[in-house]
């Protein structure tokens, strides 16, 4: 027994300067209550570090390349038409070059008649526009535009400034509202929408409504003031792949107010329904 408790109190005594000894070496790095030492401090870094910092800054590449321009061209209406009036080849193209903010944009129409004693005339229309993002899906657009008219007759043709926008409208519709000053002085709108409806992935129906107005008469252009008329299409067009897609449809449209009144004066009718094919395309 005598042996044991001798044991016993070299071992207690024996614990008892093990931790006397830890508790000494923690010292400024230890906190009450804990075993562990505390982390020490990192050590700073040498003057000669310091100096090449800035320079190896300067050799890294920013994290962020947000200012790449791109180009875009998009032919929407490469067309055939038949119906009433002559045969006719159409035309509808845009594209732009620039930034998320700012762009230069450009617009082409035209159509050239093919038959009749109309054949070899047409029209053409260019703009050429600053855009620049106002709002989520909106772009605020202004520049210039270039008609000209061709044919038996005398050619004709006029130049434009232009103010609009074009962007996204709830429910995905397509919205391009302008206005247009000519260099006479003469004042004139239109309004263009479209709708991509998908039936498949790759099918695709497409309803577009087209207007325009003018607040003054321009004979000679054969428009009158108020309402001009309004264009009414349904194209139906298989993607193929994104870049290409050949469709068919139909349209319709009225000559409205006084410049149906110089329609009829031209024995020409005032009310056009013609079936369409062509192919749409974009890079």
């Amino acid at each position: 027994m005598k042996q044991l408790i001798l044991f016993l109190g070299a071992m207690v005594g024996a614990t008892l300067t093990v931790q006397a000894q830890s508790h000494a070496g923690h010292g400024a790095n230890s906190m009450p209550g804990m075993s562990m030492p505390m982390p020490a401090a990192p050590a700073s870094a040498s003057s000669t570090e310091a100096s090449t910092l800035p320079h190896l800054l300067n050799q890294w590449n920013a994290p962020i390349n947000d200012r790449i321009k791109f180009n875009y061209v998009l032919i929407d209406r490469l067309e055939f038409a038949t119906g009433t009036g002559p045969d006719a080849l159409q035309l509808d193209a845009q594209g732009w070059y620039g930034g998320d903010i700012n762009k230069f944009w450009w617009r082409a129409e035209g159509a050239q008649t093919l038959q009749g004693s109309a054949s070899g005339s047409g029209e053409g229309e260019i703009q050429a526009l600053y855009s620049r993002l106002v709002a989520r899906f909106w772009d605020f657009q202004t520049g210039v535009r270039y008609d000209t008219t061709w044919g038996d007759g005398p050619t004709h043709d006029r130049a434009f400034a232009v103010i609009g926008f074009t962007g996204l409208a709830p429910y995905w519709f397509e919205i391009e509202p302008s206005l247009y000053v000519s260099e006479d002085g003469d004042v004139s709108a239109r309004l263009s929408a479209t709708y991509d409806a998908l039936i498949t992935q790759r099918l695709i129906l497409q309803p577009r409504l087209d207007a325009n107005l003018a607040l003054q008469d321009v004979p000679r252009f054969g428009i009158g003031s108020g309402f001009n008329d309004i264009e009414f299409g349904l194209r139906l067009r298989y993607e193929f792949s994104r870049e290409f897609a050949p469709y068919m449809g139909v349209t319709w449209r009225r000559v409205l107010g006084e410049t149906a009144d110089l329609v009829r004066a031209g024995g020409d009718s005032i009310n056009e329904t013609r079936f369409v094919v062509g192919a749409r395309m974009w890079w």
